[in-house]
């Protein structure tokens, strides 16, 4: 007997071990990766039951795939009006994934072991500070509880602020149920609506064009949700003070100002007396082309008939998609970080400076590389997937970028052609999406080989550029 439990905890522990190096063996940006796909997996057999949706059957399953991948991913893109074919179960679902998806499945991973009291090992943090791209594996259980509280008191705010609005306009009970709901998709960037049962199918929130009141509300919820979460965190901490926050802190609120400002002016002065603004106000075309501006951004709403844009109008539109929110933040697209990088190593190789400096500090070697390879690998993916889909579906290859790069940026804004789509475009804009939220460098390095980084021997020589 004694002989026998010697074995038996001798295979325990070999067990435990071989558990502890399988874990060790995957890379974070692999778990990255799975956990989100498991989350879009779960959500897709909840939704495919009859219960999820008012007709009380079965729901597709490539179509229920394509509904869950873009909330766990923040989209909005849709396959059918969310309001309209969802039942209360779907919609909560949907709801369910969209908070997980903004906040991160990995944040919420902490927070539940916090719950229990259990300890966060190293190579959970390390895989938090992946999932967040924190800067630093030290505090990032404390920038956890930061996320959350966070995260759930302003949307709270913003649904209290919401009802004031919504209860009068709906009931008690509805107006409550669609305050939260527009709120957390409004913070999380996702995009998703319930105006369809009010405003028709697919109307988004084109039906309150004309309320500052909604709408300011939902554009605060946004631009608050792209900052990112640790330019709240330097903002509290540095007491709203500009010149004491980090680098990072300055260049996010900079150009994000800066883009929602020319976003909203281009916008504005290109569709202004055509299809699009036809029958509005000088003032809420105002607020139309700075609700556009904003919603760019990654959020997904929209307040005007985008299919009536005019070419140049998308263009603008696809380019502020592109760029997105910030690094760290419930948003998509290459981020403002990102941005900034490739506008200012432009005037640095014109100044002929060897170093990257913004705010009297230079930033370190190699991020001009990685911010290339970034903007890169959305462009190639964007376009590819465009070209494919014009192809297939006979649409016009604007159109189908609008798509691909509303998609791939996680905005979820549409032209009107996504409910419409075949198997195969679905497939390819749910792969896009899932690439925007895990993001670019992280699909690249899940796929990788885990061989650590060798300087090159090779003879070097010269060539000439641009």
């Amino acid at each position: 007997m004694i002989i026998w439990a010697h074995e038996y905890d001798i295979l325990v522990r070999y067990d435990v071990k071989v558990k502890q190096s399988i874990w060790h063996s995957i890379s974070p940006m692999k778990l990255i990766l799975s956990g989100y796909c498991l989350i879009i997996l779960i959500g897709t057999i909840l939704l495919t039951l009859p219960i999820a949706a008012r007709s009380g059957q079965w729901t597709p399953v490539s179509d229920c795939f394509f509904t869950a991948t873009s909330a766990t991913c923040v989209t909005g893109l849709i396959r059918y009006d969310t309001y309209m074919h969802w039942t209360m179960f779907g919609q909560l679902v949907i709801l369910s994934m969209i908070q997980i998806g903004g906040i991160g499945f990995m944040t919420v991973t902490i927070l539940v072991l916090l719950a229990a009291r259990r300890r966060i090992s190293l190579s959970q943090r390390a895989i938090m500070q992946n999932s967040v791209s924190a800067p630093q594996l030290a505090g990032i259980v404390r920038m956890t509880r930061f996320i959350a509280l966070g995260t759930f008191l302003v949307e709270a705010i913003g649904a209290l602020l919401l009802s004031l609005d919504f209860v009068p306009r709906f009931g008690w009970k509805k107006g409550i149920y669609f305050s939260i709901f527009h709120s957390v998709s409004a913070f999380c960037n996702a995009g998703f609506d319930l105006m369809g049962g009010t405003s028709g199918e697919f109307s988004s929130l084109t039906g309150l064009a004309d309320n500052w009141y909604v709408n300011m509300i939902i554009m605060l919820l946004i631009f608050i949700g792209g900052l990112g979460f640790f330019v709240w965190y330097d903002l509290g901490s540095k007491r709203f003070r500009f010149r004491r926050l980090n680098l990072q802190s300055k260049m996010v609120l900079s150009i994000s100002g800066v883009l929602v400002l020319f976003g909203a002016l281009i916008l504005f002065a290109l569709e202004q007396g055509h299809e699009m603004y036809a029958g509005m106000s000088i003032g809420e075309q105002i607020l139309a082309s700075l609700f556009q501006s904003v919603t760019a951004r990654t959020a997904g709403f929209n307040t005007t008939n985008l299919a009536a844009m005019t070419d140049a109008g998308i263009f603008v539109m696809i380019c502020l998609m592109f760029i997105g929110g910030s690094t760290g933040s419930t948003a998509g697209g290459i981020k403002t970080t990102t941005f900034w990088v490739l506008c200012i190593s432009i005037f640095a190789t014109f100044k002929r400076k060897k170093n990257i400096e913004a705010f009297g500090r230079r930033m370190e070697e190699g991020i001009t590389r990685t911010a290339s390879c970034v903007f890169m690998t959305y462009l190639l993916l964007s376009c590819s997937v465009a070209v494919i889909i014009s192809a297939l579906e006979n649409i016009p290859l604007l159109d189908a970028l609008f798509e691909s790069v509303s998609a791939m940026a996680t905005v979820g804004l549409t032209v009107g052609i996504t409910p419409s789509l075949g198997m195969v475009s679905k497939l390819l804009l749910a792969f896009l999406m899932l690439c925007g939220r895990v993001g670019s460098v992280t699909m690249l390095l899940a796929f990788s080989s885990e061989k650590r980084v060798i300087n090159s021997r090779l003879p070097l020589d010269k060539i000439q550029v641009g």
